[in-house]
């Protein structure tokens, strides 16, 4: 944040509190005391009445307030996503108040963000239900990236680390939406690369710059659709499978799908997902040891037992 930011934010700071002592504020902007008193001086300088009260701390003089100031397209972007997360993870007293709160803001938004701010929301899913604290980050640096390239339809040049590869590869992408499932954000995107929709876990991206390159919209592409057209493909079978609390963080960084918590029981939760083998996920349950357990479908759980049977079999033989 350079200086002419920090100081209207300042302001904005103070104008939102009674008294605010010096400390705090280093504290929140992440500069040292000395900056804060030159910030304090050239506020006072330019006019702005900040009275400051020796071991009280510093306030704006009553009455005096910044003119009506609008959100540029990332502060838009951030409090709307913040605005969607918050009516779909608490509890629903708070959706009434959030979703008139986003309509003002979009009111008060120039036409070019308002318009910025309803094709995102035309391309953000957020699905399932809020994960524990045992759940990896969900928070990566390059989202806001990732949804201004949405808006504007813009080229993004990414280094992808996939799962299992040693090495990441470059990719151009046409980004087309963001998902928050299970505790992590995906971005789903035309890869240039591939010639195909990818699906591209947001935290395994290492690096992503916008292209001044544009594409074409694809006034056909849902993303809800495309969503349960993926999930939902013939080759791929749904499985419920019960995992302790200790397990489930292994549990998501192996896993080969998203899992969907479905309720909590006995020290740990259900989930459920989509599979592409039953036998490798039967084998995959056995390496948790009593930590997994295998619900449904009942193939699964019989898979299990077989293969939990011969490994049985075979340390219950003498040793020679």
């Amino acid at each position: 944040m350079n200086r002419t930011d920090r100081l209207v934010a300042l302001i904005l700071y103070l104008q939102g509190r009674h008294v605010v002592r010096a400390e705090e504020m280093a504290a929140h902007f992440e500069i040292s005391l000395r900056t804060v008193y030159r910030d304090i001086a050239a506020l006072g300088e330019a006019g702005v009445p900040v009275v400051g009260e020796a071991g009280v701390g510093y306030r704006l003089m009553k009455g005096y307030h910044l003119p009506p100031v609008t959100f540029d397209i990332r502060e838009a972007s951030a409090l709307f996503l913040g605005g969607e997360m918050v009516r779909k993870f608490t509890d629903a007293s708070l959706h009434a108040p959030t979703g008139s709160a986003l309509e003002k803001l979009r009111a008060v938004l120039p036409r070019d963000r308002q318009d910025h701010v309803e094709r995102l929301a035309q391309s953000t899913l957020i699905v399932g239900r809020a994960e524990t604290a045992d759940s990896e980050p969900a928070a990566p640096p390059c989202l806001s990236s990732l949804q201004q390239g949405i808006a504007e339809r813009r080229v993004v040049r990414m280094t992808y680390q996939a799962r299992g590869r040693e090495g990441a590869t470059v990719r151009d992408v046409e980004p087309l939406g963001v998902v928050f499932h299970s505790g992590a954000w995906y971005l789903v995107a035309w890869c240039r690369l591939r010639r195909d929709f990818r699906h591209f876990r947001i935290d395994r991206i290492r690096q992503a710059e916008l292209s001044p390159a544009t594409f074409p919209a694809r006034p056909d592409f849902s993303l809800a659709r495309h969503l349960e057209q993926t999930t939902r493909r013939d080759d791929t079978v749904a499985a419920r499978v019960w995992f302790a609390a200790g397990a489930e963080g292994r549990a998501r960084r192996e896993s080969h799908a998203t899992l969907l918590r479905e309720r909590v029981r006995d020290g740990g939760a259900e989930f459920s997902f989509f599979t592409f083998s039953l036998d490798w996920l039967a084998r995959w349950l056995l390496s948790f040891g009593p930590d997994a357990e295998a619900l449904a479908p009942l193939k699964l759980r019989r898979r299990v037992a077989a293969e939990a049977g011969k490994i049985a079999r075979r340390h219950a033989r003498k040793v020679s």
